[in-house]
């Protein structure tokens, strides 16, 4: 139960951080939270696929997940340097 609340937060905290920066107009920000927010929804929709007995969906979902947390960081870095 504990996970979930985690993961529920995470995404309701990227998903009002993706809405405010298109808000802003800030869209290099914008995008970050939006892969942020792609990372945590896959990674929870492989959790509970794992727990129905979806394997193979379930591996399918956290390797759409490892991606975005892997573009999350690419793209963190280019905003750091840039």
């Amino acid at each position: 139960m504990q996970t979930k609340w985690l993961f529920g937060i995470g995404i309701v905290a990227a998903a009002l951080a993706s809405v405010y920066f298109i808000v802003k107009l800030d869209l290099n920000n914008a995008v970050l939270s939006m892969v942020a927010l792609f990372s945590l929804t896959n990674g929870a929709r492989a959790k509970s696929f794992r727990e129905q007995g979806m394997l193979r969906e379930s591996k399918w979902m956290l390797w759409m997940s490892l991606f975005f947390g892997f573009a999350f960081v690419v793209l963190l870095i280019f905003n750091v340097v840039r």
